[in-house]
């Protein structure tokens, strides 16, 4: 118990001349706002996710099959509205290709403008959400989450990829002891998925009480306090403002 306590807070107040530096918490915020707009999107948009998009090739599969609920359009929009997105991050990131720093700086604040485009949408029409009201959010939240997803898998920081957990929990089983692996860094993981669990569930518990715009409001709150702490690192020259060597 005292590694995993360990490796999470070495996450959470992580080296700041390690390779990663100031990128693992960030990255938790980023799981956190995962949380938080999937809650808003599966329960207010009818059965759509906005980052997930392996669930929304699946809901796709259901709505191809007339299982109810589902729609089959919506499903599309936000794939093609996560596509774009991943497209303008991937230009974002490159760009700024030199500097860490700048790259998830860049990637924020493309990120946040989505994200509050959404909620100025969610509180100037009000509910419920159907239409192009419907659409547009799928559309404005997929590509701000298209954006965040880029730029995490240019950033690659170890077992924080902000939407995808399958491969975090499959790590933390497979290389864990029991199955003889070389130790699964349950720290690390561990707090990835309470991070999204935390998003998820804040997220619903504003919904179901109530209170539709919350989500995306706290969603846009937390992007803009990791954009204020990317921009104030944007002098840092420390190795992990370096960008990484792949063969």
């Amino acid at each position: 118990m005292p590694v995993v306590l360990r490796e999470a807070w070495d996450t959470l107040v992580p080296d700041m001349t390690g390779r990663h530096g100031p990128l693992p918490p960030m990255m938790l915020a980023l799981t956190v706002v995962t949380g938080l707009v999937d809650a808003f999107s599966y329960l207010l948009l009818g059965h759509v996710f906005v980052a997930n998009m392996t669930g929304n090739v699946i809901f796709g599969g259901f709505a191809l099959a007339g299982a109810p609920g589902f729609s089959l359009l919506a499903s599309a929009v936000a794939l093609v509205a996560f596509v774009v997105g991943a497209v303008s991050g991937g230009l974002a990131v490159h760009v700024a290709r030199t500097h860490r720093g700048r790259q998830i700086l860049y990637a924020l604040l493309a990120e946040t403008a989505f994200v509050a485009a959404a909620l100025v949408v969610t509180a100037v029409s009000g509910g419920p959400y159907t239409g192009g009201v419907r659409f547009t959010l799928v559309a404005l939240l997929g590509i701000g989450l298209g954006v965040q997803n880029a730029a995490a898998r240019t950033l690659a920081v170890p077992d924080l990829k902000t939407t995808v957990l399958t491969l975090t929990i499959t790590g933390l089983a497979a290389d864990s002891r029991l199955a003889k692996g070389p130790g699964s860094r349950a720290g690390r993981r561990l707090l990835s998925a309470a991070a999204m669990l935390t998003g998820a569930c804040c997220g619903a518990l504003a919904v179901l009480n109530g209170h539709p715009t919350l989500p995306l409001l706290s969603a846009v709150v937390l992007l803009a306090v990791a954009s204020a702490c990317a921009a104030a690192l944007l002098r840092s020259d420390a190795p992990w403002t370096r960008p990484l060597v792949t063969a």
